[in-house]
């Protein structure tokens, strides 16, 4: 049944340097009133994808200011699995219809977890489609519920919604990503926009040495002498990898010595990563030059972010895109794809280049590789913007100022 996940500490006074003496103060401050208050966070998976990394790090710090924290993850068969990427898609816009039989694997899978898993804290914040029906089963716990969407439903494949939304609305407080993605009908709800955020000193986002960097590259087969663009997503169809290898091809006329390197996690909740990796490497073909990795170290992928000249990110639908955070915060230009959340981290133009097309992500890239100095200044642009909107701290707040709020319309 569903597992606790084990996390590593975390500290919030190591983040004085980052974020500034007065943050950290303002967040000891807010947690103030809830000291010993109970929280669970629920999701699908503890490894792959935005959320599981985010909890990775959030969930030790939020014990660290004086709170009580648990994480737990969903057991479930591939059926279920199968179902909820279904799931995931038509929320995303896809005609993808839940048969019958799917529907009581949903449920049955959820009420097997709900039976499992001890409810009885002061917050609840499930996260994304998988566990949204525990709510159904939990009646009468005492505490308050959130739900955390973290992908874009502003326009859902509405046969496949009026299954899930009646779970929706059972919750005491909804949680998006950006306020376009709240449907009207979820508008009366009690709603909180918390935008996700990197954790600056996790071993993928923290600052390494340049030995480091090298040795990393030289291990992956990369050649450190010439130019390099990379991806780091899920392969995934609403990230593009085979754009992304025409993006290559295309700008690879012009820049014949031109490398690629596209990493991605195999998440145990993505039924679909094997078989859309398997399809970017048949794409790909035999070019020695397209280098194609999955399951790095965080530790590697930080080296081979920093090692690049301009990082992709060729999503045509995203709920936010930290890959795009990640890269952004170490100063890389980033030409990425204008669709949900991504325009909220860059300014065209200044902050990295937003386009709609493969042609007009293979100029943009051209560009950022023939002008290096421009290059550079708009990844110090890039750094500073998320150092003031989308850093792990910012996130704590946005969560303390929930469970004030869930406290205060609990009565306790």
């Amino acid at each position: 049944m569903a597992q606790l996940v084990k996390v590593e500490a975390n500290r919030l006074k190591d983040y004085e340097d980052v974020a500034g003496r007065d943050d950290i103060a303002q967040i000891r401050q807010m947690a103030e009133d809830l000291q010993g208050r109970s929280v669970l966070h629920v999701n699908a998976t503890a490894y792959g994808g935005g959320p599981a990394e985010m909890l990775t790090r959030l969930v030790p710090l939020t014990k660290d200011v004086g709170l009580e924290v648990d994480w737990m993850v969903l057991d479930g068969s591939p059926e279920f699995f199968q179902m909820t990427k279904g799931l995931h898609n038509a929320l995303h816009g896809t005609e993808v219809d839940i048969e019958p039989h799917q529907e009581e694997t949903y449920l049955a899978t959820n009420k097997a977890n709900a039976d499992a898993i001890p409810f009885d804290r002061d917050f609840v914040v499930i996260h994304d489609p998988q566990p949204c029906a525990l709510v159904k089963f939990t009646p009468g716990n005492g505490g308050m519920w959130a739900w955390r969407c973290h992908i874009d439903l502003s326009k859902p494949y509405e046969a496949t919604w009026r299954f899930l939304s009646p779970f929706v609305k059972m919750y005491d407080a909804l949680i998006f990503t950006l306020r376009d993605y709240v449907l009207r009908e979820l508008q009366h709800k009690p709603v909180s926009i918390i935008p996700p955020s990197i954790d600056p000193l996790s071993e993928k986002n923290k600052v390494l040495e340049y030995a480091t960097v090298a040795r990393i590259v030289e291990k992956r087969g990369i050649d450190p002498e010439r130019p390099l663009v990379t991806q780091v997503s899920r392969y995934d169809p609403w990230k593009d990898p085979l754009g992304v290898v025409d993006v290559y091809r295309h700008a690879r006329r012009e820049i014949h010595d031109l490398q690629l390197l596209m990493i991605g996690s195999m998440a145990t909740d993505d039924p679909e990563g094997a078989v859309y990796y398997d399809k970017t490497v048949r794409y790909a073909g035999e070019d020695p030059d397209i280098h194609l990795q999955t399951n790095l170290t965080d530790l590697e992928v930080n080296a081979l972010q920093r090692a690049s000249d301009v990082i992709l990110q060729k999503s045509v639908r995203e709920g936010f895109g930290l890959t795009v955070t990640e890269a952004l915060w170490k100063e890389r230009a980033v030409v990425a794809g204008n669709t949900g959340g991504i325009p909220t981290q860059i300014t065209h133009g200044e902050t990295g280049f937003l386009v709609s097309t493969t042609e007009e992500m293979a100029e943009r890239t051209l560009w950022l590789l023939r002008h290096p100095n421009e290059r550079t200044q708009i990844g110090e642009k890039a750094h500073e913007h998320v150092r003031r909107h989308f850093l792990i701290t910012r996130h704590l707040k946005d969560y303390l100022s929930l469970f004030a709020d869930l406290a205060k319309r609990g009565g306790g």
